[in-house]
């Protein structure tokens, strides 16, 4: 087995305020290599966007790291200073945020804004910093002549599609895709994946990729770990995954998607009044198959899983 490209051990991020402190990502572990697809899934407010927030030391108050470590190369990513960082971002590990349609300058011609993050991170003159932005460009099978246009002269799949080119300029070894798809339809949701694909294969970069869209997790992950209430409760391959999860919760979002053919059947997801509490360190089951014993309570009754 390679190396790891991102190690997270033991992560705990508090949010922390005068009258008491909410735990965002509890002892979270798990590991990345070169050139693997790494999903993170789980519900809205499971700790995956404070996972990637904090590989990116990105964490604002009140948030706070407490405990473990982030590893890039082996190198400790919670101890580097300013310098280092800023270097280390966009050279090494790149971020398309939630809502990256948002990520774009309004009143910025977009040729404009790939020459400041080329040139700020690589030097190079201005035509160089273009012609690059030209190439990347037709990587995500966007006419470059829309260098010359403002956002919102774009179509919303156009848009994402330049944020995640942007992110790729450097070519970065890990890139980090935070909902990559939220807010397009799903024509358009399966057109910005078969990019994320190309490009993966073209650059050989490994990819964090965060979703609570299990369908689309399934369809381009190597590996999968899925949370809940800021625990890693099942961390498996993902034809594992598809075909025997073993956590309830994992179960019930798989359960939650229709099938595409054959009868009907009834779907079983989570109850609202259902959450599972005690979740301990994971155990392995199975081939590289790890889940975390919780349990189930549904109203006032507990159910050991």
């Amino acid at each position: 087995m390679s190396v790891p490209v991102l190690e997270i051990q033991d992560l705990t991020v508090e949010y922390v305020s005068d009258e008491r402190a909410v735990t965002g990502a509890d002892r979270v572990s798990f590991t990345i290599h070169p050139g693997e697809i790494f999903g993170l899934a789980g519900e809205s407010g499971c700790g995956k966007s404070t996972i990637a927030n904090s590989i990116m030391r990105l964490l604002k108050a009140p948030a706070q790291i407490t405990n473990g470590k982030i590893l890039f190369d082996g190198a400790d990513v919670l101890s580097m200073n300013d310098s280092s960082l800023r270097s280390w971002r966009w050279n090494q590990v790149a971020m398309v945020f939630q809502s990256a349609m948002n990520s774009l300058n309004p009143v910025t011609r977009i040729g404009e804004q790939f020459i400041d993050v080329i040139r700020t991170h690589r030097g190079g003159s201005r035509a160089s910093a273009l012609q690059r932005a030209r190439e990347l460009l037709q990587m995500v099978h966007i006419d470059p002549t829309r260098l010359k246009s403002y956002p919102h002269q774009l179509s919303g799949g156009q848009r994402q599609r330049v944020v995640i080119a942007m992110a790729c300029a450097l070519n970065p070894r890990l890139l980090i895709l935070d909902e990559p798809t939220t807010a397009l339809d799903v024509v358009v949701q399966q057109e910005i994946l078969e990019q994320i694909r190309e490009l993966q294969q073209e650059l050989g970069f490994a990819i964090l990729f965060i979703t609570h869209d299990m369908s689309l997790m399934l369809e381009l992950s190597d590996h999968i770990g899925i949370m809940y209430g800021g625990r890693m409760v099942e961390l498996a391959p993902a034809d594992t995954l598809r075909h025997g999860p073993r956590h309830a919760y994992t179960q019930a979002l798989l359960n939650a998607f229709p099938p595409l053919h054959g009868p009907r059947v009834k779907l079983t997801g989570l109850s609202e009044d259902t959450t599972f509490t005690d979740i301990q360190d994971l155990e392995l089951v199975g081939d590289n198959h790890w889940v975390a014993p919780a349990r189930k309570t549904t109203s006032a009754l507990g159910e050991s899983l």
